[in-house]
This record gives structure tokens, sequence and C-alpha cells, in this order.
């Protein structure tokens, strides 16, 4: 299935729109990735274990809105956005929201 940020793709045109699909994941970092994060926000540098969150989160949203396009009958989802939000007491939760169009090209 083609997800893409444009509304259309190059040679493909869309026969039939589905409508809007979407996909949520929230995930809570737990206290060693908090910590790890803490000394690596005081030595400087990137904070990987945070990054690999935030990479599957995305994955799973991006994931759960293609099903549903394909629920639909779809082939591929247009103008994706990608929404980060943090959540819960101090931050602690990190909510990715993706969203499109489904389509049939």
């Amino acid at each position: 299935m083609i997800v893409s940020t444009t509304t259309t793709l190059e040679g493909r045109p869309v026969k039939k729109y589905l409508g809007v699909v979407t996909g949520e994941v929230i995930v809570g970092a737990n206290l060693f990735r908090d910590i790890f994060a803490s000394i690596t926000d005081l030595v400087g540098g990137r904070s990987g274990k945070y990054e690999e969150v935030l990479s599957r989160a995305r994955q799973e949203a991006i994931s759960e809105m293609k099903q549903e396009a394909l629920s639909l009958g779809g082939n591929a989802v247009i103008g994706v956005d990608i929404d980060y939000e943090v959540l819960g007491q101090n931050g602690s939760m990190l909510m990715v929201s993706v969203s499109g169009t489904a389509v049939v090209t």
C-alpha cells in the first residue's frame, strides 16, 4: 500500500475517494528510559531509547491507518499528516496520531 503526504500520486490517478482514515498510538515512557534520557540531557547528545519509542509508535500508528484503508477497499492513503502530542501527568506519555484519505488508484 502506498502512503504519501502528497495529495496526488504521479502516474496513478485517484479512481475513488473512500474517506478519512486514522491511526493513534499512545505510549508511556518507563522509569529507566526517563533516567537514561535525563543523563543524556545533562551530557548532551541524542536519546536513542526515546527515538526508538517514537519510531515504533509512528510505525504502529501508520500500520493502523493502513489497516483501516484496506478495510475500506483502498490501495493507497494520500494527504497523510503525522502529529505528536505529549500527554499525562508530567508529560509521561506520548501520542502519535496519523490521518489521511484512503483512495483507490
